[in-house]
């Protein structure tokens, strides 16, 4: 039986002669955790909205661009110190509209006025990043906000100075995946937009582009 010929081995480069640049990482084409179809915020930004910015504000480089970093969502639950249970209904309303489990957060000093003590639970927060921040995005911009009573845009001016935008919410029932009949109360939330944006300048023109109805 005849032998197997031995592929041939790869030649060192020889002296003096330098060695090939490597490649430049290509940006991902779609954001971690997205499934088989990537989030439509995530398509337009990708496709129309680096370009456009590109043009408007003068970039020569696409990694220039400002992008959405985070979405951090607040809801405070001032019973919680003395009922578990709003707690509970806090954490689930969040885990229905967000799709992620939340943290509970806690006083970090006691305040006597208030009756408040050190390390009680008074709020729940989660923090969204990738596929499921572009999809709270979305459904925030197209569905949330227009179901607001009296919604006329959201401020332009509650920026923080340093690109990122808060926006306040006075009830969680605006998003559709919560049954108004099943909740124990209405609750607002705080939704805080963290962009790698420098100016606020800058951070508005990302979201005006994104669908960001602002009021004029």
């Amino acid at each position: 039986m005849a032998k197997a010929e031995k592929a041939p081995a790869a030649k060192a480069p020889a002296k003096g002669s330098k060695a090939a640049p490597a490649e430049a990482p290509a940006r991902p084409a779609r954001p971690k955790g997205t499934g088989s179809t990537p989030p439509r915020i995530w398509e337009r930004y990708r496709k129309s909205v680096t370009a456009a910015i590109m043009k408007e504000v003068g970039y020569s480089n696409p990694f220039q661009v400002p992008r959405l970093e985070k979405i951090v969502i607040n809801m405070g639950v001032g019973e919680g110190k003395d009922n578990a249970k709003a707690l509970d209904s806090a954490v689930a309303d969040l885990v229905t509209i967000t799709g992620q489990r939340p943290v509970v957060t806690r006083a970090k000093k006691s305040i006597a006025n208030f009756k408040l003590r050190a390390g009680v639970p008074i709020g729940v927060k989660v923090t969204l990043r990738g596929a499921r921040m572009y999809e709270f995005f979305d459904r925030l911009i197209n569905v949330g906000l227009p179901r607001v009573r009296d919604f006329r845009g959201v401020p332009s001016k509650a920026f923080d100075g340093r690109g990122n935008y808060a926006l306040g919410l006075k009830e969680q029932v605006v998003f559709p995946e919560i049954v108004y009949d099943k909740i124990d109360k209405v609750r607002g939330m705080d939704v805080i937009i963290v962009t790698t944006a420098r100016t606020d300048a800058e951070a508005k023109a990302l979201l005006t582009h994104l669908g960001m109805p602002f009021r004029e």
